[in-house]
């Protein structure tokens, strides 16, 4: 039968001992309750921060837990418009042609009111600016004008034809969200 090799001296944690010591138990790293109280500030310290993660850590799954659809498809939404603006970076607004330094939105062509099934579809979503989205409902005539140089008629035939309603659920949008994230992730990759 083989001898189980004796167990190694450590030292011990408490800098003014720093003693050489057998550990009696597993985990042990302090030659001497007195040495373990002498450094229990520095260990509380540590326990301190790992129940604060761990309480964030239950915060953050409890606040997942209790979304809605609606906040999911939010969210899905936000990650969606920024890929949008970020794959359309170069271009100029879809509408009016112009490169300007003012906020850009991802405008939809047809849209989600109108169409919700096509609220996530590329084909559907462009770069657009902040006035033509908002102030001239989305410009739609100059807006169709680009989409067909940029797409193609066929393409915009599509958009503008019937679609099978759609309803999101709660994993279609969480997919959604991971799906243009990675895409976004990759785009930023490129860029820089």
């Amino acid at each position: 039968m083989i001898a189980a090799k004796p167990p190694k001296a450590k030292k011990c944690l408490n800098a003014a001992c720093a003693a050489k010591f057998i550990p009696q138990r597993l985990g042990q790293k302090v030659c001497s309750p007195a040495c373990g109280l002498a450094i229990k500030d520095v260990n509380q310290e540590r326990a301190r921060k790992s129940l604060a993660a761990i309480g964030r850590k239950e915060l953050r799954a409890a606040k997942e837990r209790v979304k809605t659809r609606a906040d999911h498809m939010r969210e899905a939404q936000i990650v969606f418009n920024e890929w949008i603006r970020l794959r359309d970076a170069t271009l100029p607004c879809v509408s009016c042609g112009r490169h300007h330094e003012g906020q850009y939105h991802a405008g939809h062509y047809r849209t989600v009111g109108a169409n919700p099934e096509l609220r996530f579809e590329p084909l559907n979503v462009h770069k657009q600016c902040a006035p033509c989205n908002n102030h001239k409902s989305g410009d739609i005539v100059n807006y169709r004008i680009t989409l067909v140089a940029r797409i193609g008629a066929a393409k915009v035939e599509w958009l503008e034809g019937p679609h099978e309603p759609k309803r999101y659920t709660i994993e279609d949008l969480k997919a959604i969200k991971a799906e243009y994230r990675a895409k976004i992730r990759a785009l930023k990759g490129e860029a820089a």
